[in-house]
């Protein structure tokens, strides 16, 4: 794997992603990011199925993507562009920390594609603040700022 980003803006596939962060199926909430800038900003891409688990339950004859994965969306963008910031990822992870201004505008349905838009806002040490934005075809249906840790050897 190319794990080396430089300072154009790029794109990372699923695989990048997954030797990035830990995520796996059903819980690896994003296809690709695009646009990535490292420490910066990046953009992720989830094509939403009705074939994923949780439109069994949420909601039968109206399924809706629960908006707390949403935000996790949001936070596994940052987390992979994070990962891919840093100079030797080996070892690393990012844990989760605050959401803060949690915003869920509208509904997320099978068949949209969603642009997870995360920008840094903030980078003090091993914490990383960042807004991210959930949009589908130019709507905005989620936002949110959230913080996370860099944790070596975890």
């Amino acid at each position: 794997m190319d794990s080396e980003i430089g300072a154009e803006a790029r794109e990372l596939d699923i695989n990048q992603i997954m030797a990035l962060i830990p995520h796996r199926y059903p819980f690896l909430l994003i296809d690709k990011i695009v646009d990535v800038v490292p420490a910066q900003s990046g953009t992720g891409i989830k094509n939403v199925t009705i074939n994923e688990p949780f439109f069994q339950g949420h909601f039968p004859g109206h399924p809706i993507m629960p908006g707390v994965l949403i935000v996790e969306a949001m936070a596994q963008t940052a987390g992979a562009l994070v990962m891919a910031s840093l100079g030797d990822p080996e070892g690393a992870l990012v844990y989760f920390m605050t959401v803060d201004n949690a915003r869920f505008r509208k509904p997320v349905v099978p068949g949209d594609s969603v642009r997870i838009e995360v920008e840094c806002i903030q980078n003090r040490g091993n914490v990383w603040k960042f807004k991210g934005r959930a949009v589908v075809d130019g709507v905005v249906k989620a936002e949110a700022t959230y913080a996370a840790m860099i944790v070596r050897d975890a």
